[in-house]
């Protein structure tokens, strides 16, 4: 009787892990949202925490039935045939289900982390949409100019790095089929965001090199022009104070 109940046993374990098996593993996901996707990751943690909470039971067959063996060679020996079948499909089914509940918890967490880096990057291009729309009423001052153009600069200077992240990121879930509609989207939005920024932003840096430049150069002629009339002024004074005739003095200082 109780080599009966063990056979039982060992075939209710072995139609309960073809169940798992197809409820688990041979169902055809589409992660078509993030909610789908997290949805699958908290399904396939479930699904882990029950197979591994069947070892207790597979445990308790595996020293039943060797008992049993011990004392009844003869039933034993054909039960644990049925035994050692089990344990290997179970430790496939704890393996498969353990590799699957760690790929899905690894694309959810590149989800996460594309999310990250996509809001850093729109903060920066906030930032960067900021400082070219202060670059657009400048008083016209060397000083304004100059540090608007510094800060404009120093903006531009921002690494590339988040940048290839989103990229690497996007690709492989868009590859994996996850997310792909989503995720194009939202590439395609910074994308054309981040060209049409990057290439105003060089643009009004551009401007404003040359508008300094020029201003600079303004700013010379008027330094030069100013010591020029201060030498003429002082060399006036001078003729002024010897009470020369003008006539006397060379034609520029008449």
């Amino acid at each position: 009787e109780k080599a009966v109940n063990l056979k039982k046993d060992l075939a209710e374990m072995q139609e309960w892990m073809t169940q798992a098996e197809e409820e688990y593993l041979e169902k055809d996901f589409e992660y078509r949202s993030p909610e789908e996707l997290e949805n699958a990751v908290e399904e396939m943690k479930r699904a882990k925490e029950d197979v591994l909470q069947k070892e207790v039971r597979v445990k308790i067959l595996k020293d039943n039935i060797k008992m049993l063996a011990a004392k009844v060679p003869s039933s034993g020996q054909d039960l644990a045939t049925e035994l050692n079948v089990v344990l290997e499909n179970y430790q496939l089914l704890c393996n498969r289900i353990r590799g699957k509940c760690h790929t899905l918890e690894e694309v959810w967490s590149c989800w996460i982390e594309l999310l990250q880096y996509l809001d850093l990057e729109t903060a920066w291009l906030n930032n960067l949409e900021e400082r070219v729309q202060m670059t657009e009423s400048l008083p016209d001052k060397l000083d304004a100019v100059n540090d608007a153009l510094e800060s404009l600069e120093s903006v531009l200077r921002h690494p590339a790095d988040n940048r290839t992240q989103i990229r690497e990121l996007g690709q492989t879930l868009i590859d994996g089929g996850i997310l792909d509609d989503i995720i194009s989207e939202k590439l395609e939005a910074f994308n054309a965001r981040y060209e049409e920024l990057s290439h105003l932003a060089v643009s009004r840096q551009i401007a404003l090199e040359q508008q300094l430049q020029t201003m600079r150069e303004t700013d010379h002629m008027l330094q030069v022009l100013q010591e020029n009339l201060l030498e003429l002024d002082r060399q006036l004074t001078s003729y002024l104070t010897d009470r020369v005739d003008a006539f006397q003095m060379p034609q520029e200082a008449q």
